[in-house]
């Protein structure tokens, strides 16, 4: 099958990479993790205002990941049969709406429906910009540069630089309802750098349109979220009261994978998915490191309002050099073409950090604060450019949309399950010894992730086929 990408290209270009799609993959992509670190630092704020405990505001990070974890696979193999363009434009104007509605939110309830919004609007970005890198790839006869991917991964943790820094600031000018107005703006700017410089459709004919939409599998879509909506409803309230949920779990989980066996053009291929351990084995690490990472981020960040007492300015301030570490580790990793090592690198980094982090009380120096975001920016910028470089190539070609959007799926499900234990440890209040017991938590997903990746003998292939190609191309 041709890439619907590749195809709306022609042959007018040169035979580089072209870069002027560099711009809005970059911002496309970015959109989901600055709305995930803008809202770090807002969550006291927020549940100040509407009286609202940590247990409740978890809400609005759990919020939007659900939407995404949803939403990404299942726009990305809308972008696999049609391409990016349309798909990348519609969600990306919803990233607007949800920035309306988030300003004018009267309370809890419409804010965490915005966050939803939010979600569902982010999701075209990083499969769009994946499946662009593939498209390139196939119309230039090379792979895509080892760099574009590096840049891919740093705009990431470039964003996340910005993102509590930004919050604070936003916070301490207008309050927490900035930190929503600023995706109006940004959504105005990706939506016209998309018009400007993706790729257009070619017209096709009822018979091929007839065909395109053959190739939807409605039934998996639905199966697969009422699967993972069970599931990430049951992470979010874990008591006995909550008993069917898991049930409807499992009765959802076995109908999409009858449905998918069966299917002709299955929404998520089995045979194929099942027959690429390696690939399996990507989706789980990612959901492990994502539970280290999320967890810090929203867990820690919390403690330090709540408990030390900073602001949340200071609050964001205090993460800065978690992603100015992280930048410079995927920038200098990011030069060689393995990712064995990139994966051991953050894989110590987080065991580390969690030890750290244990140690810590209202009393510590806030130069320990410091050095633990330093120690958790090293797996911050390893682990995300290796799991990406890992799915690039793992993944089947013409799959690749939807495979990066199961990356992100499965690293939102660890993000759900950080919140989860986040809001478990807590309960009414950010204390120490709740910090504590979501620092184990961590420190067990931490372990559990290195030795995933020692045992994983593909590991070690796949950084010597990733240095072949690189080689040749």
């Amino acid at each position: 099958m041709t890439d619907p990408a590749t195809a709306m290209r022609g042959d007018t270009r040169e035979a580089g990479f072209d870069r002027r799609l560099i711009p809005p993959m970059m911002l496309g992509s970015v959109l989901n993790p600055i709305n995930s670190t803008v809202i770090a630092v807002a969550l006291v704020p927020i549940g100040a205002a509407f009286g609202a405990p940590p247990s409740q505001t978890a809400w609005l990070v759990s919020a939007l990941y659900l939407a995404t974890a949803l939403g990404q696979p299942i726009v990305g193999r809308l972008i696999d049969i049609f391409g990016p363009r349309r798909l990348f434009l519609f969600s990306t104007s919803l990233v607007g709406v949800a920035g309306v509605v988030g300003t004018l939110a009267p309370g809890l309830g419409v804010l965490i429906a915005a966050r939803l919004l939010l979600g569902f609007g982010t999701c075209a970005g990083y499969p769009a910009a994946m499946a662009l890198l593939r498209s390139e790839a196939a119309r230039t006869g090379r792979d895509s540069p080892a760099g574009v991917l590096t840049a891919l991964a740093v705009a990431n943790q470039t964003i996340a630089v910005v993102g509590p820094l930004l919050g604070g600031l936003l916070i301490g000018l207008g309050g927490w309802r900035s930190t929503f107005a600023l995706n109006i703006p940004l959504a105005a700017v990706a939506v016209t750098l998309g018009a400007l410089r993706l790729p257009k459709q070619p017209g096709t004919g009822a018979a091929v349109r007839g065909r395109l939409a053959a190739q939807i599998d409605l039934p998996g879509m639905a199966l697969f979220a009422a699967m993972l909506f069970s599931l990430l409803l049951f992470l979010m309230n874990l008591h006995a009261g909550a008993w069917y949920l898991p049930v409807i779990t499992v009765a959802a989980g076995t109908a999409f994978a009858v449905r998918e066996l069966c299917a002709r053009t299955p929404f998520i291929d089995l045979r194929v998915l099942g027959g690429n351990p390696p690939l399996l084995a990507t989706y789980g690490r990612a959901l492990v490191a994502y539970v280290v990472s999320y967890a810090f981020l929203y867990g820690f960040t919390q403690w330090t309002e709540e408990s030390y007492g900073l602001t949340p300015f200071h609050a964001g301030l205090v993460q800065i050099p978690m992603f100015l570490v992280g930048i410079g580790v995927s920038v200098t990793v990011g030069r060689s073409s393995g990712v064995f090592g990139k994966l051991l690198l953050g894989g110590v980094g987080q065991i580390a950090a969690c030890v750290l982090m244990l140690t810590l009380t209202e009393g510590s120096a806030v130069w320990t604060l410091l050095v633990l975001a330093v120690i958790f920016g090293v797996p911050q910028g390893a682990n995300s450019l290796a799991l990406q470089n890992s799915v690039y190539f793992q993944s089947d070609p013409e799959r690749t949309a939807s495979s990066a959007g199961l990356l992100r799926t499965f690293a939102y499900l660890g993000s759900m399950v950080a919140s989860s234990a986040t809001a478990a440890s807590f309960g009414q209040r950010a204390s120490t010894s709740g910090m504590h017991h979501l620092a184990w938590i961590m420190l067990g997903a931490g372990v559990l992730y290195l030795l995933v990746t020692v045992f994983d003998r593909s590991l070690r292939r796949l950084s010597a086929d990733v240095a072949e190609r690189t080689r040749k191309a």
